[in-house]
């Protein structure tokens, strides 16, 4: 079984949309990267801090899905990252109403022993250093994912860039990639994104799926219409945690099966959104992944007569 080591945060979120809100419920980027993952034949290992304030249920609740959690480092005397955040109508935009980093402050990457070896590492959306540390851990990776935001493209753009030069996939926004690439244009974009090292670029465009760029190759993928979206917090991380997990069991990283990646990814993402926080990733079963697999292939499959 190949190993995948996930470098993210776990955390509380409270979240107001119009559909409802949360008092503090579990969230963070590793959180709902591993929720995904974990429906694959790979040893995930989660990297993070939380505080005291932690509930035991929830590392339990991640062990019993097959997580490795030896990676998550527990500071009794500190408090759990927090977010909370209000979505506007539209579901894509939103405020941040409160941002407490607590414990995240001084967080330190620990990658455990065994897992410095791992075949992929999926580097989740936080401050470059912490991923730089993790990917001088894991100097023998043959799969560097990272995922990363305008915040610190904004604030930590050189160290970002040195991280960038190292991984082997880059899963960005089309906002983020239009930032960091400095064109208007997302096949310009992914050029220029290329250009700083990664061999895969992946462009994600929320309701409107995501795209993947490839030494001039290009792949779409759609999203699932759904009747209902509750809550689009994780749903970028459970679509890199499908796309993490499914390369890392299948162990095959070419573009070809980067596709089959998309899909899976975008399959996990569409479950996240339908309830508040990591609920429905908890709740959903095989048959149902597959059976939205196959509304995924019967939503672009089609027939041209001569």
């Amino acid at each position: 079984m190949s190993k995948l080591v996930v470098v993210g945060t776990v955390a509380f979120d409270a979240i107001e949309t119009p559909f409802g809100k949360t008092d503090k419920i579990l969230g963070g980027a590793a959180t709902f990267i591993g929720l995904s993952a974990s429906h694959f034949n790979t040893d995930v290992a989660l990297v993070s801090v939380v505080g005291g304030d932690f509930p035991q249920e929830y590392l339990e609740m991640m062990k019993n899905r097959g997580m490795n959690i030896d990676g998550i480092e527990v500071v009794e005397d500190g408090k759990t990252f927090f977010w909370s955040g209000r979505y506007h109508n539209d579901m894509n935009s939103r405020d941040t109403l409160v941002t407490e980093l607590n414990v995240l402050a001084d967080f330190n990457p620990i990658v455990p022993e065994e897992y410095k070896d791992a075949e992929v590492v999926m580097l989740g959306n936080l401050h470059p250093a912490v991923q730089m540390g993790v990917l001088d851990q894991t100097p023998n990776a043959q799969l560097v994912i990272l995922d990363t935001m305008n915040f610190w493209m904004d604030i930590e753009l050189e160290l970002l860039k040195k991280v960038i030069e190292r991984v082997d996939v880059i899963t960005i926004n089309d906002e983020e990639a239009r930032q960091l690439s400095g064109e208007y244009s997302l096949v310009n974009a992914a050029k220029k994104i290329h250009e700083m090292g990664p061999k895969y670029v992946v462009i994600k465009k929320g309701e409107h799926g995501a795209l993947l760029f490839h030494n001039g190759d290009i792949f779409f993928a759609p999203a699932l219409p759904l009747e209902e979206v509750f809550d689009p917090t994780g749903a970028g991380d459970t679509f890199a945690g499908g796309f993490a997990g499914f390369l890392a069991a299948s162990g095959d990283y070419s573009f070809e099966n980067m596709k089959r990646a998309i899909i899976y990814g975008s399959n996990f993402a569409s479950f996240c959104v339908e309830r508040f926080g990591t609920e429905r990733m908890q709740s959903i079963t095989n048959d149902e992944i597959e059976t939205r697999l196959k509304q995924f292939q019967a939503l672009t499959k089609f027939e041209m007569k001569a």
